[in-house]
Formats: C-alpha cells, structure tokens, sequence
C-alpha cells in the first residue's frame, strides 16, 4: 500500500531540510572534518539496487545496481567495504557484491550457494559468514581476496550465521531444522547441534562471548545456549525462556545487560535480563513489531512496527512507551548513523528511507529508496 501522506511531507521536510543544512548546520548538525565521509545502504530487493545515501550532507548520493533480490548489507568494521547479499531466483545461486565505499562502486561479486539472505563480518574485519538457506550450509569468505574459502555443513534451511566477538564460534539458526547449529569458527567443526527451535531465525552473542540467544520464531520461546569455554565446558542450553508469539528479532543493549525480543504476532516486547534468563514482561508496543535498536547509552529502544506507520520509543529505565514517531508505510529495518544523532528507519511499503532526529526524536526528512527496501548498513570513514 502506498503512503500518500508521506510523500507529500517528503517534499515539504526536504525542502527544510535543506534551509536547515544551509543556514543552522553549524548548531543543528556535527561538524566533520574536509576529509570525514559517512554513507548510508539500503538494499532494494524489487529493484536489484542499493541506494546509497550522503549522510555528511543528507541526500541521495545514488542508486547502485547489484545482483539479484538484495536482501542483506553489513559495513566492513575495518575496511572501506560494504557487502550485499544477493539472494538470487530459486534455481540459481546467490553472490555478494562487495562495494568499495571511497568510490561507491561495485568493486568484486563472490559467488555463492542457494537462498543467502545475511551476512556477518568478524571484528578484525577478515573472514564474512553467509547462510546458504537454500544449501544447508555456511560458506566462509576472506575478504581480502574476495573469495569463498569454505563452505559448512548446518542443518536445514541456515537463516543466520553470526560470529562470536571473539571470532572462535559461530551460530547459526536453522530455520526448517528448527534447531540452532554451533560451529569451531577456525576448524569449521560443528560443535554441537541443539534442536527443540521451531522456526529459528535471529540470534545473538553476548559482547563477552560467552553466550548467545536463538529467537524461536514458530513458537513463543528464546533458547539461551551456553557457548563452550574449554573441552571442560562444552556448549550447552541454557533455558528455553518464554516470551511472546512469533518472536522474530533480538535486540541487544551495548552493555549486554538486557536483550529485547520483537514478538510479532502479540504486538509487544519481551526483555529478558542476560546474566540471569530472567524475562521480565511483555509490553505492547504496537502493530506487528519486527525489528529493535537500543541507543549507545543503553536508555531508548526503538522498535519498527510493519502494519503501521509507527516507531515507537521505549525508556529501558522506566519500563514503558514514552512515544511515538510517524513515518512511512511498513517499517522495518534500522540504523543510526555513525555518532548517534541520527536514526534510519527503512519504510518497507512506501518505498522510503525515514530520517529522524535522536536528540528530539523527530522526523527530519524522507529520502526516496528503490523498490521493496529491506535492509541498511552505515559506513563511516576518513581518507588519508
């Protein structure tokens, strides 16, 4: 459904937005320097594009052409480099198209295996891992060649791989397997396999690595796994922790103190204390809820709402809705750019890009994007 309001604000924010760039940057904006540059990556499944967007100057820099059905974006940590999964048609194979940001070009395409949909990189910034859905497997890539150098075995229908901060584990969910795969990152060994998932989707590792938490997708439950420490230690489930129906995104806080769990069929949120498994309510927050984002200073979560034109806000502190923001048709995936001050909601039905002011929590601006929006991933950096 398109959102006729919302473009016609478009017009009317971007032409402030522009007065605002001209004449108020200097105490409205952050200053960078000459050489600092900032983009914005939205990928456009029904477009075969990524839009790329100037975030130092706030507008549409351009429209990328990729592979087929983009679906996931990740910035390289370390390198100038962003990467997106090309999920492909349902007889062939996917590929990533790797971007080399200085130039927003698309520099290499890594070939891949059935149905990839995400991407994560590790912390140095060398190894990426994609989940094959369509394969049952997760292939490994080293970015600087620009190559796939192994491919894994996982159980059936892998949606998301993540890596451990530390780099030494892998987890990956397995959506049609109902079950959670643990892999040896350096020996490509699976570890364990932990079942009783239904419909495993999102997952996520705690900054100290010591954990991770599997959204059960088709049912109403989280899996906490304890990931291995030694041979002493192996990995081991945790809890099975009951949430809403249909959870479907986990979002942690920076200081991994809490994690927030998006339960799309019962219009809330769950928050679960890490340290202890202890899930301490569900609060609702709207239509439909599908993706979270906690601010640096651990104080706001923000929550896309899909059947609606709403990002809420929540206060951690004190446990409630403190607002709302009216954006575009069908929101979904976000971002905030690189020093906080602003916050991306991709609007996956009207086909835009929300831009929102974090220090007042106010819509900015709409940018346009290409044909079904999915995904985002920021890139900042400065050139020597």
């Amino acid at each position: 459904m398109s959102h006729p309001s919302a473009k016609l604000l478009a017009g009317l924010a971007t032409s402030l937005a522009l007065v605002g760039l001209s004449g108020c940057r200097s105490h409205d904006f952050p200053q960078h320097a000459a050489n600092y540059h900032e983009f914005a990556y939205v990928s456009n499944g029904g477009s075969n594009t990524v839009s790329i967007y100037d975030v130092v100057n706030m507008r549409l820099d351009r429209e990328l052409q990729v592979g087929k059905n983009p679906s996931g974006v990740t910035a390289n940590p370390k390198l100038n480099e962003v990467y997106v999964v090309n999920s492909g048609g349902n007889a062939e194979n996917g590929s990533v198209s790797v971007i080399d940001s200085e130039k927003n070009a698309v520099v290499a395409t890594i070939p891949l295996h059935k149905q990839p949909y995400f991407l994560d990189v590790d912390a140095a910034g060398e190894r990426a891992y994609v989940a094959n859905s369509g394969s049952n497997s997760v292939s490994i890539l080293d970015l600087k060649a620009h190559r796939e150098i192994a491919e894994i075995r996982t159980g059936q229908g892998p949606g998301i791989a993540r890596i451990s901060p530390d780099s030494k584990t892998l987890v990956v969910t397995n959506r049609i397997g109902n079950s959670v795969s643990i892999i040896d990152a350096k020996s490509g060994q699976v570890r364990k396999t932990i079942d009783g998932c239904p419909g495993a989707t999102d997952a996520v590792v705690m900054t100290d690595s010591s954990k991770a938490f599997a959204a059960c997708s088709a049912g109403h439950q989280i899996m906490a796994i304890a990931l291995a420490k030694s041979n002493n230690q192996p990995d081991a489930l945790e809890a099975l922790l009951d949430v809403g129906h249909s959870p479907v995104h986990l979002a942690l806080k920076p200081d991994g103190g809490e994690l927030f769990v998006s339960n799309f069929d019962s219009d809330s949120i769950s928050e679960v204390v890490t340290g202890t498994n202890d899930v301490g309510g569900a609060y609702m927050v709207g239509s439909r809820p599908v993706r979270g984002l906690v601010s640096a200073d651990n104080s706001l979560l923000y929550v896309s709402n899909f059947r609606s034109q709403e990002l809420i806000i929540y206060s951690i502190d004190d446990g409630k809705r403190t607002g709302s923001i009216h954006i575009g048709d069908g929101p979904d995936a976000l971002a905030f750019s690189a020093d906080g001050f602003l916050l991306f909601a991709v609007d996956a039905r009207s086909g835009d890009l929300a831009v929102i002011r974090t220090g007042t929590n106010t819509l900015f601006t709409f940018l346009p994007t290409g044909r079904q929006p999915n995904a985002i991933a920021v890139k900042a950096f400065e050139l020597k």
